[in-house]
């Protein structure tokens, strides 16, 4: 298995930053396309962190769509418009749904754990899609919001969204970096490698799998809420099964070595997706399914890994 090294993890974001500030001369279509994948890349980073616990979660759209319904029904039904209030209040829905259900799932491994996370989404789409006041099937639009008291003209708004998320995802980035090279990050491979030693030590891996799943539970809480104010939307399809499913192919396709991959991974599967669809509208999902095998099969461990080769020759 391939180990992971974030001794350099501190470079590589900076690196990222830079691209970040380099993405303002992008056009305008392409830098959407890489603002909504910083904001799913932190959904799928949720997702890499559990798998180094020896975890996969089909159902990691629930806490993204929590996050993306928090913002909205803030701002479109409360009234509160203000960014700095809406994106912690994600967080903290994310957090506190993540907090109660780790109670549950972290009794569970493999399969049961990948199906029960999976069968949770399944029941907020369907109680979003009858909740007609929500906008039902189509959800609602999420109005415009304010940066410590200051509503951006229409011109600068995308820009000023853009730098935030941008900030946001860095800095999200650069904390999951830093827990995992402490002792509490470190563990999480030791649960997936040998759980049973891992208790004879002292530890408690189902501690530890609790806080994996916390921990992703509101990163893809903050990823759903800056979806919501980059789009101005929400609907259920944020927690379906198809949403998930995608966020584990992005992990799958980045790989586990970077907390940036899933960022990069991200946007790369929308570039091919976006591609796809432009020249064959009809067959784009072949072209995707055989991105996707040929990912599988040439890069078992994910495009991350073509940098850690270079990085030893």
């Amino acid at each position: 298995m391939m180990k992971t090294d974030f001794r350099r993890e501190p470079v590589y974001i900076a690196v990222l930053a830079v691209l970040l500030v380099l993405a303002f001369f992008l056009p305008g279509w392409l830098r959407f396309l890489l603002q909504t994948a910083l904001g799913g890349g932190l959904v799928a980073l949720g997702v890499v962190l559990q798998m180094r616990a020896g975890l996969v979660n089909f159902g990691q759209g629930l806490y993204y769509c929590i996050g993306g319904y928090t913002v909205g029904m803030l701002a479109a039904k409360a009234g509160i418009t203000e960014a700095a209030i809406l994106l912690p209040a994600a967080v903290i829905a994310a957090l506190v749904i993540g907090a109660v259900l780790a109670l549950l799932l972290s009794r569970y491994r493999e399969i049961f754990y990948a199906m029960l996370s999976l069968a949770v989404s399944m029941i907020l789409y369907g109680l979003l899609v009858k909740a007609a006041w929500l906008g039902s099937t189509d959800g609602f639009n999420v109005p415009p919001v304010s940066y410590f008291g200051w509503l951006p003209d229409r011109g600068v708004r995308p820009d000023i969204a853009y730098g935030v998320t941008a900030v946001l995802t860095v800095l999200a980035c650069f904390l999951v970096a830093r827990y995992l090279r402490s002792g509490a990050g470190m563990l999480c491979e030791a649960v997936a490698e040998n759980e049973i030693r891992l208790e004879y030590l002292g530890a408690s891996p189902r501690r530890i799998v609790s806080i994996t799943i916390v921990i992703a539970a509101g990163l893809s809480g903050l990823g759903g809420g800056i979806l919501a104010i980059s789009t101005g939307h929400v609907d259920p399809s944020m927690t379906n099964w198809t949403t998930s499913g995608g966020f584990v192919f992005v992990a799958l396709l980045a790989g586990r070595g970077s907390t940036i991959a899933p960022i990069l991974g991200f946007f790369l599967l929308e570039l091919v997706r976006t591609y796809a669809l432009d020249f064959a509208p009809n067959a784009w999902q072949m072209i995707l399914g055989a991105v996707m095998l040929a990912v599988i099969l040439l890069l078992p461990d994910g495009l991350w890994s073509l940098v850690q080769r270079r990085r030893k020759t």
